[in-house]
């Protein structure tokens, strides 16, 4: 087959007949297959792409093919499906590669895009292109802009000084997920600081008990529920205060587990924490712990005071250089697994009031300001990273809980460290109690101690809503000294980004735009006094928090989304996207989907936006590691298409392993492919003029032609299984199975075994020929339905062969027929003493009679050798799945 012009050709077609373009509402012969139901409907989405400059890589090919299987075997269902593609064009990403080939951002959106979408098309993915949106166009930021303007009202959006990631390189603030390992992705080698800056916020915190609760609602994975759950971390703690030897001061500790507390040994505090500057000023040290350094210092008459003195400032020094170094890094990569643990020793103890003993204060930076109240007291026999730590500086261990293995001696080992379950030891009135049981008793006993306070605490934080460079929304606020933050009147929207000749980040920290005076300067739409307007922009996230939404009225100028068309089409079906999502973004459109729902935008019956959440998986290159430019492994779609085809790629990425796996690109793969695909299409061409015009079922019932009924059960099964495989995104099983079915259907039609198998009668072939035309046409069509999805051309254009006017995607799914999935011959295994030693194969219709299933398998000349001169002392059948002789010599 001349796969590209086959490509050419049906692409033309295809866009002619707007094949994949569905309609709202009324029958049109395009929007769905044969079979269709007007309830029916499939909303499958996968997630828009960042148009870079370098067009799809084979991740991009291989997370939207997934989609397109899916989206193509529903339609052939009878389901009216929407699946629908834009872009998610503002933000970094396309502001780095405009400032990078010297070009306005607005251009290089334009080219990209065009690129990504021939490129889509040419992969045949059947997206609905009269729903397309892109977020850098007016007339969708618009709505993005009404968004802000309404959680503004609603009290959910404030502004704030925040402290901010800063590259001093690129002049700009970075998101947490934009710094590695303490440097700017962005640049690459620049270190970054933290710097203070005033920030809109928005308080997703006030949802985070719904997001829990609306998880409940969906259909997500067990992993993607978890992910969401624990980012969100809600968790009964208790704020326990423990005096600071010496100075009348007091170090408040949140936790989760203060039934461990009698085997603390030491408190860590963030580098942020109020205590630190307290330690750095001098201002809570009148006892002079601090100048005279005494944990560290000889003892006293070792050394005179200028020594002493001497070692004190170098302590205050080790701490001050400790913190600027912290503070570099972002959180992040603070706490993230896997590195050695860091910290610096105050001089100061905190005292635990259960058994009085003190354990010293260091300052570390796995700790967090943002969690908790930025201080931790350290278990390190009971928490992987307090092991971490204490074994890092040579801290005391003591074991409190012991788990089911009973092992009450010394912790030395981290892999003795006991996080969960477990009884208490060691703990004087706890002892004896489950941690569950300790844990309640010893937070009610704080309490009334006067030395804690229970809480709910949450590690989600507010959302950081300003970025401080070009390529973003404006954010609709103006200031006026008189009335202060003031929305933009609606009919004002959208709040167009302006073109600037310089858009590069500025020296300032400010975004490019406050250079822009004549669009700062404007007038308050309350006092009509002098005002200016908000320069910062909005982060990548907020165009790609409802864009789901908008494709389903993608036209619409009056409002976001029309009620009725919202209702129709919600809410997600299937929403397809990588792990590195499944939290954040996820989370975040979750949150303004609700919000939405709160103020009566979506529908009331629909209270979150996904049912169904599926997470793809990773293409490593050939050597195994992640694709990247700079150790050339990566992998081009074109590359492979040309030389290949656009049906060979297809269906190698959908077959090298589960769709939610992590694989490897191997050519000899690609190779199998592409002869199996050469292979099914001279099956079909062979026996298109099939000499069998076995018309029914019913007729194929009666005949006593063996090999078509053996062709109608290797046909019946692989619809069946291949239909669950797709339903479950099983696709490389699904395309196993159809490679099954082809080697199968070879071996039944081959000489060998056609001439001693062919019944003689008008249905037989002339002698010679039984190869050619063997196979029923019905069962061709069923084929050829069955590759669709994943080989859109090639069937497509055999489909054509066949006689068929309409496309092979329209055409409606094959059904399995029960009756041909039930086997003439079960093969039962048989054992001597449990032992397997041999097989029978019986006619399905005679597995009832155990006494003839007995007879069968003694007379098994396999099996003889092990009964002959050994005694049967028991025979035992189990119906249709096993035999085994019990003997004694």
């Amino acid at each position: 087959m001349k796969f590209k012009e086959i490509e050419k050709k049906w692409q033309e077609k295809w866009e002619k007949q707007n094949l994949y373009e569905v309609k709202d509402s009324g029958k049109k012969e395009t929007d769905f297959a044969k079979g269709y139901v007007e309830s029916r409907k499939k909303y499958v989405l996968v997630e828009f792409p960042y148009p870079s400059g370098y067009g799809l890589h084979v991740g991009h090919a291989f997370t939207f093919m997934g989609g397109d299987v899916y989206a193509r075997f529903k339609r052939m269902q009878g389901y009216k499906v929407l699946f629908p593609m834009g872009w998610d064009a503002f933000g970094l990403p396309t502001e780095n590669y405009a400032i990078k080939m010297k070009k306005k951002p607005q251009n290089v959106t334009k080219e990209n895009t065009d690129m990504f979408k021939k490129q889509m098309k040419e992969l045949a993915f059947s997206f609905d292109w009269s729903r397309e949106v892109n977020t850098t166009d007016p007339g969708y930021y618009k709505w993005t802009q009404w968004i802000f303007i309404k959680l503004f009202e609603k009290g959910l959006a404030y502004k704030k000084e925040m402290p901010i990631n800063w590259c001093p390189s690129c002049k700009i603030g970075l998101a947490n997920e934009e710094v590695v390992d303490g440097k700017c992705e962005r640049c690459g080698c620049a270190e970054v600081s933290r710097r203070n800056i005033n920030q809109w916020v928005v308080k997703i915190t006030d949802y985070a008990d719904r997001l829990i609760e609306g998880l409940k609602k969906t259909d997500f994975i067990e992993k993607v529920k978890t992910a969401q759950i624990n980012w969100i971390g809600k968790k009964d703690w208790i704020d326990i205060s423990y005096p600071v030897d010496g100075i009348g001061e007091e170090i408040v500790v949140s936790t989760t587990r203060p039934d461990t507390n009698f085997g603390a040994t030491f408190v860590v505090l963030a580098p942020e924490h109020p205590f630190v500057s307290v330690i750095l000023s001098g201002a809570k040290d009148p006892n002079g712990i601090v100048k005279k350094c005494r944990d560290s210092s000889p003892p006293a008459g070792d050394q005179n005071d200028g020594e002493i003195l001497s070692q004190s400032d170098k302590k205050i020094e080790e701490i001050r250089e400790y913190v600027k170094n912290s503070k570099k890094r972002s959180e992040l990569d603070r706490i993230s697994e896997g590195k050695a643990k860091t910290g610096v020793f105050t001089g100061f103890y905190a005292v635990n009031q259960l058994n009085g003993k003190k354990m010293p204060i260091w300052i570390t930076d796995f700790v967090l300001m943002t969690v908790g109240t930025g201080a931790v007291v350290g278990v390190p026999g009971h928490d992987i990273r307090d092991f971490e730590f204490a074994k890092q500086f040579g801290l005391p261990i003591v074991r409190v809980v012991v788990g089911e293995d009973g092992d009450e001696s010394g912790i030395e080992k981290k892999e003795q460290v006991q996080e969960k379950e477990g009884r208490m030891i060691n703990s004087e009135f706890l002892d004896g109690m489950d941690i569950h049981e300790a844990t309640k008793k010893i937070m009610n006993y704080l309490e009334k101690k006067g030395w804690g306070k229970k809480i709910t605490r949450y590690h989600l934080r507010d959302w950081i809503f300003s970025r401080q460079h070009y390529w973003g929304e404006p954010i609709p606020m103006i200031n006026c000294k008189k009335c202060g933050w003031v929305t933009v009147p609606e009919d004002q929207l959208p709040i167009e980004l302006p073109e600037v000749e310089a858009y590069e980040p500025t020296d300032t920290g400010e975004s490019p735009l406050a250079k822009m005076t004549d669009w700062v300067k404007t007038t308050c739409c309350k006092c009509g006094g002098f005002a200016s307007r908000e320069t910062d922009t909005m982060p990548n996230w907020a165009g790609s928090d409802w864009y789901f939404l908008r494709y389903i009225d993608s036209k619409n100028d009056t409002e976001l989304a029309s009620m009725d068309k919202l209702r129709k089409w919600g809410p997600v079906d299937v929403y397809i996207g990588g792990d590195e999502h499944n939290v954040l973004h996820l989370l975040y459109s979750r949150f303004i989907y609700q919000f939405l729902h709160d103020i009566g935008v979506v529908p009331k019956e629909y209270p979150e936006p996904y049912i169904k959440r599926i997470s793809h998986g990773v293409i490593l290159g050939p050597d195994n590691q992640r694709m990247s430019k700079s150790i050339g492994n990566v992998i081009v779609p074109e590359t492979v298409v040309d030389e290949w085809g656009v049906d060979v790629l297809r269906c190698y990425l959908m077959f090298m392993g589960p769709y939610d796996g992590t694989m490897a690109w191997n050519e000899k793969t690609l190779m199998g492919v592409k002869r199996f695909l050469d292979k099914f299409e001279k099956f079909i061409k062979k026996n298109v003029n099939s000499k069998f015009k076995i018309s029914n079922s019913k007729q194929i019932q009666n005949s006593n032609n063996k090999i078509q009924k053996e062709i109608k059960v290797i046909v019946n099964k692989t619809i069946k299984g291949v239909t669950g495989d797709i339903e479950r995104f099983y696709y490389n099983t699904a395309i196993a199975k159809m490679m099954e079915m082809l080697n199968g259907m070879n071996v039944i039609l081959s000489p060998s075994n056609t001439q001693d198998r062919l019944c003689e009668g008008d249905s037989s072939p002339p002698a010679g020929d039984q190869n050619d035309g063997a196979v029923d046409m019905d069962d061709l069509r069923k084929m050829i339905k069955l590759l669709a999805p994943f080989a859109p051309y090639m069937a497509e254009e055999l489909w054509e062969k066949l006689g068929n006017k309409e496309s092979v995607h329209l055409s409606h799914w094959p059904k399995a027929d029960e009756k041909y999935l039930v086997e003439d011959e079960i093969s039962i295994p048989i054992a001597v003493n449990g032992k397997r030693r041999g097989e029978i194969k019986v006619e399905s219709g005679r597995i009832g009679d155990k006494s003839e299933i007995i007879k069968i398998a003694r007379e098994d000349e396999s099996v003889k050798k092990w009964l002959k001169g050994k005694k049967i002392t028991r025979e035992v059948y189990v119906e249709g799945r096993m035999v085994n002789f019990v003997v004694k010599d």
